[in-house]
Protein backbone atom coordinates (compact mmCIF):
# COMPACT_ATOMS: atom_id res chain seq x y z
CA UNK A 1 0.00 0.00 0.00
CA UNK A 2 1.03 3.34 -0.67
CA UNK A 3 0.31 6.49 0.88
CA UNK A 4 -0.08 10.33 -0.20
CA UNK A 5 -0.53 12.10 2.53
CA UNK A 6 -1.65 15.82 2.75
CA UNK A 7 -2.96 18.08 4.98
CA UNK A 8 -6.60 17.95 3.51
CA UNK A 9 -6.92 14.65 1.82
CA UNK A 10 -5.00 11.37 1.56
CA UNK A 11 -4.60 9.65 -1.40
CA UNK A 12 -3.93 5.88 -1.00
CA UNK A 13 -2.69 3.17 -3.47
CA UNK A 14 -2.76 -0.79 -3.48
CA UNK A 15 -0.92 -3.54 -5.17
CA UNK A 16 -1.66 -7.04 -6.55
CA UNK A 17 -0.82 -10.09 -4.44
CA UNK A 18 2.36 -11.19 -7.06
CA UNK A 19 3.08 -6.86 -6.47
CA UNK A 20 3.56 -6.24 -10.24
CA UNK A 21 0.56 -3.79 -10.67
CA UNK A 22 -0.37 -0.51 -8.63
CA UNK A 23 -3.58 0.71 -8.95
CA UNK A 24 -5.22 3.67 -6.87
CA UNK A 25 -7.97 2.59 -4.10
CA UNK A 26 -9.59 5.88 -2.87
CA UNK A 27 -8.91 9.53 -1.35
CA UNK A 28 -9.77 9.76 2.15
CA UNK A 29 -10.26 12.93 4.04
CA UNK A 30 -6.42 13.13 6.27
CA UNK A 31 -8.71 13.16 9.23
CA UNK A 32 -10.16 10.12 8.75
CA UNK A 33 -6.98 7.88 7.24
CA UNK A 34 -6.29 6.18 10.56
CA UNK A 35 -9.81 4.99 10.87
CA UNK A 36 -9.99 3.88 6.93
CA UNK A 37 -6.65 1.81 7.32
CA UNK A 38 -8.12 0.61 10.37
CA UNK A 39 -11.56 -0.88 8.66
CA UNK A 40 -9.15 -1.63 5.16
CA UNK A 41 -6.32 -3.56 7.49
CA UNK A 42 -8.94 -5.84 9.08
CA UNK A 43 -10.60 -6.83 5.51
CA UNK A 44 -7.04 -7.15 3.52
CA UNK A 45 -3.79 -8.08 4.44
CA UNK A 46 -1.05 -5.65 4.69
CA UNK A 47 2.64 -5.99 5.46
CA UNK A 48 4.02 -2.88 4.28
CA UNK A 49 2.79 0.73 4.03
CA UNK A 50 4.55 3.14 1.58
CA UNK A 51 4.88 6.95 2.72
CA UNK A 52 5.57 9.54 0.55
CA UNK A 53 8.15 11.43 1.40
CA UNK A 54 8.13 15.04 0.70
CA UNK A 55 11.38 17.06 0.00
CA UNK A 56 12.67 19.62 -2.30
CA UNK A 57 14.52 19.53 -5.53
CA UNK A 58 17.80 20.33 -3.81
CA UNK A 59 16.98 16.46 -1.67
CA UNK A 60 16.12 18.59 2.03
CA UNK A 61 12.96 18.43 3.58
CA UNK A 62 9.78 20.12 2.44
CA UNK A 63 7.42 22.52 4.78
CA UNK A 64 5.31 19.37 4.19
CA UNK A 65 7.31 17.01 6.30
CA UNK A 66 5.80 18.84 9.12
CA UNK A 67 2.91 17.08 8.59
CA UNK A 68 3.82 14.06 6.92
CA UNK A 69 6.19 12.98 10.19
CA UNK A 70 3.29 12.89 12.73
CA UNK A 71 1.10 11.03 10.65
CA UNK A 72 3.80 8.42 10.23
CA UNK A 73 4.27 8.04 13.88
CA UNK A 74 0.60 7.61 14.15
CA UNK A 75 0.58 5.22 11.63
CA UNK A 76 3.79 3.44 13.62
CA UNK A 77 1.57 3.05 17.17
CA UNK A 78 -1.72 2.14 14.92
CA UNK A 79 -0.37 -0.40 13.35
CA UNK A 80 3.13 -1.60 14.67
CA UNK A 81 2.73 -4.84 12.87
CA UNK A 82 2.89 -3.20 9.46
CA UNK A 83 6.36 -2.08 8.18
CA UNK A 84 6.01 1.68 7.35
CA UNK A 85 8.60 2.67 4.61
CA UNK A 86 9.33 6.55 3.19
CA UNK A 87 9.57 6.87 -0.50
CA UNK A 88 10.48 10.65 -2.17
CA UNK A 89 7.39 11.87 -3.82
CA UNK A 90 8.97 14.71 -5.63
CA UNK A 91 7.26 15.38 -9.00
CA UNK A 92 4.18 12.52 -8.02
CA UNK A 93 1.76 15.29 -7.87
CA UNK A 94 2.71 16.72 -11.67
CA UNK A 95 3.40 13.35 -12.95
CA UNK A 96 -0.14 12.88 -11.76
CA UNK A 97 -1.49 15.59 -13.27
CA UNK A 98 -0.08 14.76 -16.40
CA UNK A 99 -0.92 11.39 -16.36
CA UNK A 100 -5.04 12.58 -16.18
CA UNK A 101 -4.35 14.67 -19.00
CA UNK A 102 -2.79 12.20 -21.52
CA UNK A 103 -5.67 10.30 -20.24
CA UNK A 104 -8.23 12.76 -22.26
CA UNK A 105 -10.30 13.33 -18.92
CA UNK A 106 -12.94 16.48 -19.64
CA UNK A 107 -11.54 19.38 -17.64
CA UNK A 108 -13.94 18.91 -14.67
CA UNK A 109 -12.76 15.54 -14.11
CA UNK A 110 -8.60 16.95 -14.29
CA UNK A 111 -9.66 19.43 -11.60
CA UNK A 112 -10.22 16.73 -9.08
CA UNK A 113 -7.78 17.22 -6.74
CA UNK A 114 -8.80 13.81 -5.15
CA UNK A 115 -8.15 11.74 -8.35
CA UNK A 116 -4.77 13.68 -8.22
CA UNK A 117 -4.21 12.43 -4.74
CA UNK A 118 -4.91 8.54 -6.05
CA UNK A 119 -3.08 8.91 -9.27
CA UNK A 120 -0.20 10.32 -7.11
CA UNK A 121 0.00 7.38 -4.25
CA UNK A 122 -0.18 4.89 -6.87
CA UNK A 123 2.71 6.56 -8.40
CA UNK A 124 4.85 6.36 -5.32
CA UNK A 125 3.89 2.76 -5.00
CA UNK A 126 4.65 2.19 -8.65
CA UNK A 127 7.75 3.77 -8.03
CA UNK A 128 8.84 2.04 -5.31
CA UNK A 129 7.70 -1.17 -6.40
CA UNK A 130 9.78 -0.56 -9.77
CA UNK A 131 13.14 0.33 -7.17
CA UNK A 132 12.53 -2.99 -5.06
CA UNK A 133 12.25 -5.00 -8.36
CA UNK A 134 15.57 -3.29 -9.71
CA UNK A 135 17.54 -3.98 -6.51
CA UNK A 136 16.69 -7.76 -6.65
CA UNK A 137 17.56 -7.44 -10.39
CA UNK A 138 21.31 -5.89 -8.90
CA UNK A 139 21.80 -9.01 -6.40
CA UNK A 140 20.59 -11.42 -8.53
CA UNK A 141 23.29 -10.46 -11.12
Amino acid sequence: MAIDYGQKRTGIAVTDELRLFATGLTTVPSASVIAFLKKYFDEQSVDVVVVGLPRQLNNTPSDAQRFTEPFVKQLRKHFPHVAVERFDERFTSRMAQDAILQAGLKKKDRQNKQLVDTVSATLILQSYMHMLASQNEHYLS
